[in-house]
């Protein structure tokens, strides 16, 4: 059995261990984030929906997540 390597990356200023090669899709299911209502940011840059599940994550990796709120 080979156990898959770990990377460090940072969500949201805390540091966070994915397995390598994880993308960016796997990730928000992870942290059981509501996908319809987040919004990505990857070392400050806006990454699009369509973009999460081909965005693999790399070590020192920045993630801002955002989620829109209701309301006015």
């Amino acid at each position: 059995m080979t156990t898959a390597t770990l990377i460090q990356i940072r969500v949201n200023d805390k540091p966070v261990e994915v397995p390598e090669g994880q993308s960016l899709s796997a990730l928000l299911t992870q942290l059981e984030m509501p996908l319809q209502a987040t919004a990505v940011a990857l070392n400050e840059d806006i990454v699009a929906r369509s973009e999460w599940e081909t965005t693999v994550l790399n070590t020192g990796d920045r993630i801002a997540l955002f989620q829109a709120i209701a309301g006015g």
